[in-house]
């Protein structure tokens, strides 16, 4: 089949890559939530050869999925697992590492709030979840387009921008030790479970 392809990803994966270098550093083992296309996941593998990158999506995505990781033919990337948050039990493995991109402004507040409670619940002590997307602050949208993306994600039945005050009184066991800005009013939330 032909790869799967998305423009937005092309464009920040090197940006998101140079935030998990620093940040999975010491990682061993990263849970992936929501692969999409698969670009993110050959990218980050590649340039994290020290980590073990574990795909999950829908089971609808897996095929692109597998496309992009049979073509990049690397040794630290699994097939794809089922993983709908909500519906599917947390993968088996222990991840040391759980990373998101986009998914976060796509699900409905109860859904993201079960994400936030599962990645707090399994990771283990000290260990990082790093999550992509756009976020408000304080109640507060970081630009006019964000203001007007969720809008329209509304519009389209989704559930729209988060605020990170709202995510972190969904997972006490996390903290937010890092918000990095990232290009396209995008940011990069780094969490890290406490004991």
């Amino acid at each position: 089949m032909d790869k799967p392809f998305s423009q937005a990803c092309e464009n920040n994966k090197q940006p998101i890559l140079d935030v998990l270098k620093q940040h999975f550093a010491t990682a061993t083992s990263i849970l992936e939530i929501g692969s999409g296309t698969g670009q993110h996941a050959v990218h980050f593998a590649a340039g994290l050869p020290h980590v073990e990158w574990h795909t999950s999506d829908q089971p609808q995505y897996h095929a692109g999925v597998q496309a992009w990781l049979l073509d990049a033919n690397l040794e630290n990337t699994t097939d794809p697992v089922p993983f709908t948050v909500g519906q599917d039990d947390w993968p088996n493995g222990r991840f040391d590492g759980v990373f998101t991109a986009n998914t976060t402004h796509i699900m409905q507040p109860n859904i993201a709030q079960e994400m936030m409670r599962l990645v707090g619940t399994h990771l283990p002590e000290g260990g990082v979840f790093c999550q992509y997307g756009p976020f408000k602050i304080e109640g507060e949208f970081t630009s006019r387009s964000n203001a007007e993306f969720h809008q329209h994600l509304l519009a389209q039945g989704y559930g729209g921008i988060q605020d990170i005050e709202t995510l972190m009184n969904w997972a006490p066991s996390l903290v937010l030790q890092h918000r990095v800005d990232m290009p396209a009013n995008n940011m990069t939330l780094v969490w890290r479970k406490t004991a």
